[in-house]
């Protein structure tokens, strides 16, 4: 058995420990609202987007585009937005084996990096990283979005990149957190459900491809921005699940060595009695 001093010297520790993820657990909660309120105030923006394209697309069929248009894939490219901080649980780690689950072939694979632990992570199993851009994780903004939306379409254009898919963890709920991935480029038209004419009636000037032309990039970005308010939500969401769960388990180990010590102090009280009455016993 440990020693009092022992016992008591790892239940203070314990407890310094308790204090530091209760305090991250109350953070990550204060951060969680906010950014659950942001990743459902960009969703209906997205929602409209979508509609808007699928009426394009289902007005003019046999649309010709270079954003719709497939074409022999030699190089894909993943945006995979992650955290640059730790204590999330698995969060980093379930939307990395996502990419590996789907991608086996390294070579083919190009990582566009949003978030050093998504980075780190890829990296380490032979992953090719060729861009980064991990301050978006910390304020995602619409300026961001574009500024990687951009990039994305700057790489597809030069045939950098044949196809590029995003990647990210869509928030459902405070415990629930599902990695996502979605094909951004060429576009996906069978993602976009028909839209009825009554509903949405539109006149395209001059036409319906320069009219793609402006659209799809804004597509680009509100999806970008969707997925990055999520990722971020999520985060935060794991983050507080994890720091819960590790308070949890720190008031059981004080628990566990406050009964140790109160029976080592125990034992050390009886063993003083019958030294004690043994040495009285003795003098008689």
């Amino acid at each position: 058995m440990a020693s009092m001093r022992e016992i008591k010297r790892r239940k203070s520790s314990i407890q310094s420990t308790k204090q530091i993820t209760n305090a991250m657990k109350l953070v990550a909660t204060a951060k969680l609202q906010k950014a659950k309120a942001n990743a459902e105030e960009t969703r209906p923006y997205f929602k409209r987007t979508m509609d808007t394209i699928g009426s394009i697309i289902h007005k003019s069929r046999g649309i010709t585009h270079p954003y719709l248009t497939e074409r022999t894939v030699k190089n894909k490219g993943y945006v995979v937005i992650t955290s640059n901080r730790g204590l999330a649980g698995g969060y980093n780690m379930n939307l990395c084996k996502l990419i590996m689950r789907k991608e086996s072939d390294k070579e083919q694979s190009k990582i566009i990096a949003v978030g050093k632990n998504g980075r780190d992570i890829l990296k380490k199993n032979g992953y090719a990283i060729i861009k980064e851009y991990h301050d978006m994780v910390n304020h995602p903004s619409y300026r961001s979005a574009e500024i990687l939306g951009k990039a994305l379409l700057k790489m597809y254009e030069v045939e950098e990149l044949d196809e590029i898919y995003i990647a990210y963890t869509s928030f459902k709920s405070t415990i629930s957190h599902e990695p996502q991935l979605i094909r951004v480029l060429p576009v996906d038209v069978e993602q976009f459900e028909a839209v009825e004419s009554e509903k949405h009636l539109m006149t395209f000037e001059p036409n319906e491809e320069e009219v793609l032309g402006h659209i799809i990039p804004r597509y680009i970005n509100s999806l970008i921005i969707g997925a990055l308010r999520e990722a971020v939500a999520s985060e935060h969401g794991a983050r507080m699940t994890a720091m819960d769960s590790a308070t949890k388990n720190a008031s059981e180990i004080i628990d566990r060595l406050t009964l140790e010590y109160n029976r080592a102090r125990q034992a050390s009280i009886t063993q003083e009695i019958t030294e004690i009455v043994g040495g009285a016993e003795a003098l008689k």
